[in-house]
């Protein structure tokens, strides 16, 4: 499942890491799109629509849509399609518009 060309999109990959998604140890390679490491894990709903909760995934891949806003780190609306891994990141599915954990 790993992304490994995009028409317009450099994907580096950088040495292996892990990382945490909504609690699940996962593995990915530094600098890559959070998106792509999690896609690669086999997570295809990075999360649910604000008005008829309908799964959204990996979609535009340049910042330019919000299917891939996730909380990072307790920061809410992350573009995780170009949001680079790193080390020990924790990733959660964002529940409506995101609250920051303060």
């Amino acid at each position: 499942m790993r992304i490994k060309e995009h028409p317009i999109l450099e994907f580096k990959k950088g040495k292996r890491i892990s990382f945490t998604f909504e609690g699940k140890k996962m593995f990915g390679y530094e600098g890559e799109p959070i998106a792509s490491a999690l896609h690669d894990n086999g997570v295809m709903v990075l999360r649910y629509s604000l008005r008829h909760n309908r799964p959204r995934g990996f979609f535009c891949a340049i910042g330019r849509c919000s299917s891939c806003l996730m909380e990072v780190d307790g920061v809410p609306n992350v573009r995780t399609c170009i949001t680079p891994l790193r080390e020990g990141m924790s990733i959660r599915r964002q529940v409506g518009k995101g609250k920051l954990n303060l």
